[in-house]
């Protein structure tokens, strides 16, 4: 099965991964991937751009490779802001979406606490995303495509 983790920045992706995957299930998330890539002391957010586009093209090989084995193990993907295609390809692939959302207040605290002052820029534009979407388009965390 693959699980599509989506929600703002610092809304709690991980941590929801942290307690559903298994040691034997794949879990593709970009900051995971961006520190497997750097150096010792490289911060859990906060990446540096070069390192987030090795990082990047790294998650892209991952989730292809991962998808190639969805009948033998769960894939768990953090996808922020899947765009329609995106979206049409977890469709196509009969992921659940996952939708992690404290709420835009806690979102906008831990932000200011732990993360860069332009990821509250990426959480208004998702939480912006949210509000114009159709309900009937949205994902939610129960629903299975």
């Amino acid at each position: 099965m693959l699980y599509v983790v989506t929600g703002p920045p610092a809304a709690g992706k991980s941590s929801w991964i942290q307690s559903h995957a298994t040691a034997r299930d794949i879990v593709i998330d970009l900051d995971r991937i961006t520190i497997a890539l750097t150096g010792p002391g490289a911060p859990n957010w906060n990446h540096d751009p070069l390192h987030q586009r090795v990082a990047q093209r790294a998650r892209y090989a991952a989730i292809d490779e991962a998808c190639q084995l969805l009948d033998k193990l769960d894939v768990y993907l953090i996808h922020t802001m899947p765009s329609p295609k995106a979206l049409a390809k977890y469709k196509r692939l009969k992921a659940r979406i996952v939708v992690v959302d404290p709420g835009q207040d806690i979102v906008t605290e831990r932000i200011a606490a732990m993360r860069s002052p332009e990821m509250e820029r990426v959480a208004t534009r998702w939480y912006n995303a949210r509000r114009s979407q159709p309900r009937a388009g949205m994902p939610q965390a129960s629903r299975r495509w």
